[in-house]
C-alpha cells in the first residue's frame, strides 16, 4: 500500500551535514540530518508526522485540532502553527504550573492564537485521556468537529512522517557517497522512532536505529513503539513483521526527567554550537548528542564509521533555560 495522502507542510528535501569538527575530535565522520529545517517557527520532526495526521483530520471533517504537551512542546507548537496557517483551531493541553510570562514555545502557541488549558503534571500523567474528551465533548456541544492528536503525533498516520524520511535520507547518503552504520536521535513519544524503525526496514538503509529517550525507560518506551508499529501495520494493511524489528533505545539519557538537563549536557550544547554553529536544546537533542558523542568516545557503537544525527527540532526550548550554560 502506498502511503496515505498528506498535507504538504513541510520544507523538503532536509538537508544533510557533514559535522567536520565534531567528527575529527571524536574518530567518526559525523553527519547531520537538518529536519529543524522542515520550516520556520514550524520546523522540527513534528512536522513530517503533521502532515499525514492533519490530512487525516481534514479527511475526517475536522476544523478544530485537540493535542497536548508539556508547556514547552514543540508538537503542540508546530500542530498551533500549522493550525493556524490552514485556517483550522487548536486547542492544546499543557502540562504546567503557569501560563503567565510566556517564552519559548508557549509564546508561540499564544502568537499563533491557539486555545490553551492548563493541567497539572500530575494529571497530564494520570486522567490526561478524561480531560482530552471532556475538552472534544465541550468542542462539539460548541458546533465544533475535533480531531485529537496523541502525545507527538505518534500513532499511525503519524508514523508515515519518518517512514518517508528514511527513503530521503538513503538518498542523501548515497549522494555524498556513504551508507550510514548508525542513525541517532532523540525520543520521546515513540512515533518518529516507530517511523524510523519502519522505513530502515522497507527501504533496506542498513543502519542501525538508536533512540536516546528523553523521558522514558527504555524498556517501557520500547514497547509503545513496538505498539505504535502493530497498530500501524494493521490499519494500513501492511505485509511487515513489525515484532522482529529491533527496536534499540538508551535511557542513560533521561536524567532528572523530562526537560531536565545535567550540566553535562549543556556544556555538549554549547560545543556542537562553538564547533560546528549547530543550535541544539536541552529537553531533547542536546540529550540525544550528548549520548551519541559519548558512546562514540567511548566505543560503544562498535563498527560505526559514518554516523547521522536526526536533528529533530526544539531551538526555542533553550531560552526557557537559558541560565543554564556555562558562561
Amino acid at each position: 500500500m502506498a502511503p496515505p495522502n498528506r498535507t504538504a507542510l513541510a520544507r523538503l528535501d532536509t538537508p544533510l551535514m557533514a559535522l567536520p569538527r565534531l567528527g575529527r575530535e571524536i574518530g567518526v565522520a559525523l553527519w547531520v540530518k537538518r529536519d529543524d529545517m522542515t520550516g520556520s517557527v514550524m520546523g522540527g520532526n513534528k512536522v513530517r508526522k503533521l502532515e499525514y495526521v492533519i490530512a487525516d483530520a481534514l479527511a475526517q471533517g475536522a476544523d478544530t485540532l485537540i493535542t497536548c504537551g508539556g508547556t514547552q512542546s514543540n508538537h503542540c507548537r508546530a500542530t498551533a502553527i500549522a493550525c493556524a496557517q490552514l485556517g483550522l483551531r487548536a486547542h492544546l493541553v499543557l502540562a504546567g504550573d503557569s501560563l503567565d510570562h510566556p517564552d519559548g514555545n508557549l509564546l508561540l502557541d499564544r502568537l499563533a492564537g491557539a486555545t490553551i488549558t492548563l493541567v497539572s503534571p500530575e494529571l497530564f500523567g494520570t486522567a490526561l485521556n478524561a480531560e482530552i474528551e471532556t475538552i472534544a465533548t465541550a468542542e462539539r456541544r460548541a458546533g465544533h468537529k475535533p480531531y485529537v492528536v496523541p502525545l507527538g503525533a505518534s500513532f499511525e498516520p503519524g508514523l508515515w512522517g519518518y517512514i518517508g524520511a528514511v527513503a530521503e535520507l538513503k538518498t542523501d547518503c548515497a549522494k555524498a557517497g556513504f551508507s550510514p552504520e548508525i542513525l541517532a536521535f532523540a525520543t520521546g513519544s515513540g512515533g518518529t522512532q516507530g517511523g524510523l524503525v519502519l522505513g530502515n526496514a522497507m527501504y533496506d538503509l542498513g543502519a542501525r536505529i538508536v533512540g536516546y529517550s528523553v523521558a522514558s525507560e527504555a524498556g517501557e518506551l520500547a514497547s509503545r513503539v513496538r505498539e505504535q508499529m502493530r497498530q500501524w501495520k494493521t490499519r494500513y494493511r501492511q505485509d511487515i513483521d513489525v515484532d522482529s524489528l529491533p527496536v534499540e533505545i538508551d535511557d542513560r539519557t533521561v536524567g532528572a526527567g523530562y526537560g531536565q538537563a545535567d550540566d553535562a549536557v549543556f556544556e555538549t550544547i554549547a560545543r556542537v554550537g562553538r564547533l560546528e554553529g549547530l543550535v541544539l536544546d536541552p529537553v531533547y537533542t542536546g540529550k540525544a548528542m550528548h549520548g551519541l558523542l559519548t558512546d562514540l568516545s567511548h566505543g560503544k557503537l562498535k563498527g560505526a564509521r559514518n554516523a547521522v544525527f536526526l536533528h529533530t527540532g526544539g531551538v526555542f526550548g533553550i531560552f526557557p533555560q537559558r541560565g543554564n550554560f556555562p558562561a
